[in-house]
């Protein structure tokens, strides 16, 4: 059974850095395409950034562009979602969540495509 669990959140003051975990059991996260997702209250959830299982491709939404970075350690099964210059409009609960099959070309998709997801992690920004 693939199970996802995210942490690394946090609360912080606006231009802190965290770095988000996502660790994968019972599958080999390194060949499946991984999201990272936010969602505020009130809000949809939004994809942030992933990164293909296929050839390693990544995507980053334009609010996070220059600031966040996706990256996998494929020895420990980890996927991490850096974050730098964080802003108060970055606060929301944080998932990551993994194609259901392997080797999926890409990884920008909605978030109704990716197979399981992670409980999320909170992640607070202050002013």
């Amino acid at each position: 059974q693939v199970q996802l669990v995210e942490s690394g959140g946090g609360e912080v003051q606006a231009g802190d850095s965290l770095r988000l975990s996502c660790a994968a059991s019972g599958v080999t996260a390194d060949a499946y395409g991984v999201g990272w997702f936010r969602q505020a209250p009130g809000t949809e959830r939004e994809g942030v950034s992933c990164i293909s299982g296929s050839d390693g491709t990544t995507y980053y939404a334009d609010s996070v562009k220059g600031r966040f970075t996706i990256s996998r350690d494929n020895a420990k099964n980890i996927v991490y979602l850096e974050m730098n210059s964080l802003k108060p409009e970055d606060t929301a609960v944080y998932y990551c969540a993994i194609d259901a099959i392997p080797g999926v070309p890409g990884c920008q998709r909605p978030a109704s495509m990716y197979g399981n997801w992670g409980q999320g992690t909170q992640v607070t920004v202050s002013s």
